[in-house]
């Protein structure tokens, strides 16, 4: 079973969750938005991604220059708070399958875990 973190406002997580939907995946849908993920899950997921904290930031949000996220001295675990805080600096879509996941950047990057 594959779990999308989806935001149906953003069309990379739409054509995203279109191309697991055209080769007969319907993934569980986590609206990261409505119910964002703790620090505990975002570690996890981290984990799985493979990748920092600040390689999941979207850093053309207004939070990461509010919050000044680009500051070179903040760890993991602020960072990760900051995403638990403010849901829309996790990079989107996202897809996990098992111990496995992917961005959808691009979109096709979910066919990876089909």
């Amino acid at each position: 079973m594959i779990t999308l973190y989806h935001n149906p406002r953003c069309s990379k997580s739409r054509d995203a969750l279109a191309l697991l939907r055209a080769k007969g995946q319907e993934p569980e849908i986590v609206l990261y938005l409505e119910t964002p993920p703790t620090a505990k899950q975002l570690k996890a997921l981290l984990k799985k991604l493979g990748i920092s904290a600040r390689e999941l930031l979207r850093k053309g949000e207004d939070a990461y220059q509010e919050l000044n996220l680009s500051a070179p001295g903040l760890s993991e675990t602020a960072l990760i708070e900051a995403m638990v805080s403010n849901p829309r600096l996790i990079e989107r879509p996202i897809a996990i399958t098992g111990d496995k996941a992917v961005i959808g950047r691009p979109p096709e990057n979910v066919l990876s875990l089909v």
